[in-house]
């Protein structure tokens, strides 16, 4: 068995502790190793890139709720609107829009989180903070959010920078839980803030310390990835 299920039970406990959804990152992983990780119970898997994703979902059990934690692009929620289950990477509100789109055709309603630029690098994407605060409040020029009754907007997700300074990690972690915290009041028909997904493999530990309630684990779980596939 490639999965890990020491460190799964583990980290499950660390979890349950703090009320903290897990996230199983299975993107370049094969179904086999998804089943076994399905039958140990867990049922929240992440993917990365649609095809994989699409092909996943057609031949794993269908109670998985599937996770859309990458860079989506708009010409390919169609692919994912009728089964996906959260869309964590919403970093436009043309994404917003799309996806809205696409699934009234599927007569659902499909759950987003807002993706926030916390970290330093230039290479991540997301909302920054005047941005989502004006989003999130439908000022005028996101006026047309409420119009959108096919998204739930049900939280924020974040990406820390990739480093080992734990206190650079830290700032970026209570940045955007100062702003989830700040808008957390909101109750409009398509915006419910519940869910702030941040944390991974390598620094979940910070993030469930600064108040993370959804955290994307993959390479503790599964191993290292091989992305020649």
């Amino acid at each position: 068995m490639a999965i890990n299920t020491t460190a799964y039970d583990i980290i499950k406990k660390e979890l349950d502790v703090k009320k903290t959804a897990l996230v199983a990152v299975s993107k370049t992983k094969p179904v086999e190793d998804i089943q076994a990780l399905y039958d140990l119970g867990q049922r929240d898997f992440g993917e990365n890139y649609v095809q994989e994703m699409v092909e996943k979902e057609t031949v794993l059990p269908k109670d998985i709720r599937w996770h859309f934690i990458g860079h989506l692009q708009r010409n390919k929620v169609k692919y994912i609107a009728p089964f996906v289950h959260l869309i964590h990477g919403v970093d436009s509100f043309k994404l917003l829009d799309e996806i809205n789109t696409q699934a009234l055709k599927c007569n659902r309603t499909i759950d987003c989180l807002l993706q926030m630029h916390i970290a330093t690098e230039t290479t991540k994407f997301g909302f920054n903070e005047e941005e989502a605060t004006n989003l999130l409040n439908t000022l005028p020029k996101y006026q047309q959010l409420n119009q959108l009754k096919n998204v739930s907007i049900i939280g924020l997700m974040g990406m820390a920078s990739f480093s080992d300074n734990a206190d650079l990690l830290r700032a970026e972690f209570k940045k955007i839980k100062k702003i989830f915290d700040a808008n957390v009041q909101l109750q409009t028909a398509n915006c419910k803030l519940k869910t702030l997904s941040m944390g991974m493999s390598s620094d979940y530990k910070i993030a469930l310390e600064e108040g993370s309630t959804m955290v994307r684990i993959g390479s503790l779980l599964f191993g290292e990835r091989n992305y020649n596939h």
